[in-house]
């Protein structure tokens, strides 16, 4: 009688889950076919009568000018140099701008140039739905769940031939999997919930503790799920794979790293070192550049400078610059209450303040100043660090995540975590001279080479090669 009854359980959630998938493949097969005449306007349009493959990159804030952006652009730009029978079509929230204001956007910040032609936005209408402030509660099943609003929004736009999560949302590239069958990869900056969360509560903790750990323990559960329906998955860092080996151990060899791009042969040319090491006009700068965005820890930055100020007198004419992209009006109230920050701090004349920075200027800081900042805990990568490095400034970051394991190796920088232990790093920094300092100076530039744009392409090739095969094969 048990055996029935379990055969009969076993058959039936089996059949139920074969109706949903079938379900969803009839969903899929439906918007499929009402973007097709879509689809075959915009190819004709890039290649003529020529057969092209889409593929789709899934990506809401495009226009924000950080470092995940600059992943983006640059994995298109090897695409489009590599293959010229792909068109990349962008799924973006970025309604206030358009396709060329976009494209010179990426030129002036990044320096990279596209083929526009062989590239085309999707402007979707319910990014609200990923926004953190949408959901004050359950922020990160909130987030997730809205991201396959999202994703509905882009698909009922256009169906493409294969699908890329490059901005971290997980929930997306089962859905594309399930409702079209197609190849799905991912580009991961940060796990959506990291096993440092899973283990950092106490067993003694109350009630309310218990019941968020419980929580994540439930959302890491349905991310797991998730890994499943990625063909390609890549990570940013050393620090990003852990912990994506641990929450997807069915698919650890799909799991690869791929560090972001970085511009340091750019850097290399333009910022030149002298045999003393100190280079072009170097200057008792500290250098952040970040966007504005709270877990950068600005405060911690103003708070360590005030510090560092009080207590090496001798050194109270170096400048703090802050230099990061504001992406709406959140960013510009944060930029707004540090400014208070530095006025109550007393230091406000020792700071600046720099937000949306071209690329030259950003150049023209790197080339003089002195350190290289970041206080981030557990920044995935770290990608101003890098370019720090390249540009010869000495980093001091924060001792946990990228920073820490996979760029910052001894010899060319230091690593904090208390606003004293960062300031005595500045200390320690300026007051470093001669060989000693061109030593530090000449070991961080050849760090950098781990990290250039070449280095990227090759690997990003490699995955892009995989699902393009799948894709034509399937």
């Amino acid at each position: 009688m048990l055996s029935y009854i379990v055969t009969a359980g076993v058959v039936l959630l089996t059949s139920t889950l074969l109706s949903y998938f079938l379900l969803l493949r009839a969903i899929g097969t439906n918007l499929r076919r009402r973007s097709a005449a879509k689809k075959a306007t915009i190819t004709r349009n890039a290649f003529g009568k020529k057969k092209a493959t889409v593929v789709g990159f899934f990506h809401p804030y495009c226009n924000a000018g950080g470092g995940g952006e600059r992943v983006l652009w640059a994995a298109i730009r090897a695409t489009q140099e590599k293959w010229d029978d792909v068109l990349c079509a962008v799924y973006t929230g970025d309604q206030d701008a358009d396709k060329e204001t976009i494209l010179s956007t990426v030129k002036s910040r990044f320096d990279i140039d596209l083929d526009h032609s062989r590239i085309v936005f999707l402007f979707l209408s319910t990014r609200r739905y990923v926004s953190a402030t949408t959901y004050p509660h359950f922020t990160l099943l909130g987030q997730s769940l809205g991201s396959l609003i999202l994703a509905w929004d882009a698909f009922t736009l256009l169906v493409p031939d294969i699908f890329i999560d490059t901005m971290g949302y997980a929930f997306t590239l089962p859905m594309a999997k399930l409702m079209f069958g197609i190849p799905t990869g991912a580009y991961v900056h940060y796990p959506t919930i990291s096993t440092d969360m899973l283990s950092g509560i106490s067993s003694s903790a109350g009630a309310r503790v218990r019941v968020k750990i419980l929580y994540w323990k439930f959302f890491a559960m349905l991310y797991g799920f998730c890994g499943n329906g990625i063909d390609v998955i890549m990570c940013n860092s050393t620090w990003t794979a852990g912990h994506l080996r641990s929450l997807w151990p069915d698919r650890v060899s799909a799991i690869s790293v791929v560090f972001p791009p970085v511009a340091v042969e750019a850097l290399t040319e333009a910022i030149p070192l002298s045999r003393n090491g100190i280079g072009i006009e170097r200057e008792k700068v500290i250098l952040c550049i970040a966007q504005f965005r709270p877990e950068k820890k600005h405060d911690l930055i103003i708070d360590s400078f005030a510090h560092f100020l009080r207590e090496n007198p001798s050194l109270k004419d170096t400048k703090l610059v802050l230099i990061g992209s504001v992406r709406h009006l959140e960013d510009r109230t944060r930029v707004y209450d540090l400014r208070l920050l530095t006025h109550e701090k007393g230091i406000k004349d020792n700071v600046v303040f720099i937000c949306d920075a071209s690329w030259g200027d950003i150049l023209q800081w790197l080339g003089r100043s002195w350190i290289g900042v970041n206080a981030m805990w557990n920044e995935h990568f770290g990608i101003g660090v890098v370019e720090y490095q390249a540009a010869g400034l000495i980093s001091v970051v924060h001792n946990s995540g990228g920073p820490k394991i996979d760029i910052v190796i001894p010899g060319t920088g230091f690593h904090a975590t208390t606003k004293e232990e960062f300031a005595d790093g500045y200390r320690k920094a300026l007051e470093l001279e001669g060989r000693e300092v061109a030593n530090v100076r000449q070991a961080a530039r050849k760090s950098a080479e781990r990290f250039t744009e070449k280095v990227f392409a090759e690997k990003w090739l490699e995955a892009m090669a995989k699902l393009l095969q799948s894709e034509r094969t399937g």
